[in-house]
């Protein structure tokens, strides 16, 4: 056996994979923490982690980061087992965590596309908001930085011209936010309670503390 584990995995994969293939996609899984086939630039990385991950995550155990991988969804996701704090503001971690509440609000009547993903409008968003938080959705400016940290958590993305949102397939809005299904891994049931500790708080700054506080050991630094 070979002093690296990516060796004797490109051994195994008979010509299938080299060296650089595992250490991609493995660095990428810890750094993106979400990796999902439906991405295209993520594809090939979601195989290689998909087909080997008893392997891959036993090469990570000894760093402390568990890898899962959903196959029905299929994505995989990486969790750090003792994660420092994040340093999420208060208002991103709300965010967050409203969308965590639609997401299960839409899976429960089956309101999901084929890749497991949530499609919610502005005016939803917009009332759901207000609803769990009391406060008003953010401007838009603020909402487009909320929603690119979320993006690079894997939990959220914008939609695109590719994107099934209905029958017309197309919105009034000028776009929609798609919710991905890694934020039920991300963000674990326990995180939901977490909304009424914000309940009509300002949260354009965040209270002390809050924002250095982890989402109930669910694993991510984000929230």
């Amino acid at each position: 056996m070979s002093d690296s584990p990516w060796e004797d995995l490109a051994a195994r994969s008979n010509g299938l994979h080299v060296v650089d293939d595992f250490e991609a996609a493995t660095y990428r899984l810890v750094v993106e923490q979400v990796l999902y086939h439906a991405d295209r630039g993520s594809r090939v990385a979601y195989y290689v982690v998909e087909r080997y991950e008893r392997d891959i995550k036993d090469a990570l155990k000894p760093l402390g980061v568990d890898i899962h991988v959903n196959r029905q969804l299929r994505y995989a996701y990486a969790i750090p087992r003792h994660g420092k704090s994040g340093n999420a503001t208060t208002q991103q971690t709300v965010f967050a965590l409203v969308l965590r509440m639609v997401y299960e609000d839409s899976a429960k009547l089956g309101d999901l596309t084929d890749d497991g993903e949530v499609i919610c409008d502005l005016v939803e968003l917009d009332e759901k908001y207000r609803l769990l938080t009391g406060r008003e959705l953010p401007s838009k400016g603020e909402l487009d930085s909320l929603i690119r940290h979320l993006r690079r958590w894997g939990i959220a993305r914008l939609s695109t011209e590719q994107d099934d949102i209905g029958e017309e397939g197309l919105l009034d809005q000028p776009y929609a936010i798609v919710i991905r299904p890694a934020i039920v891994d991300i963000l674990g049931e326990t995180a939901l309670q977490r909304l009424s500790q914000w309940h009509g708080k300002t949260l354009s700054e965040p209270d002390e503390g809050e924002a250095q506080e982890q989402t109930s050991n669910d694993g991510t630094e984000a929230a």
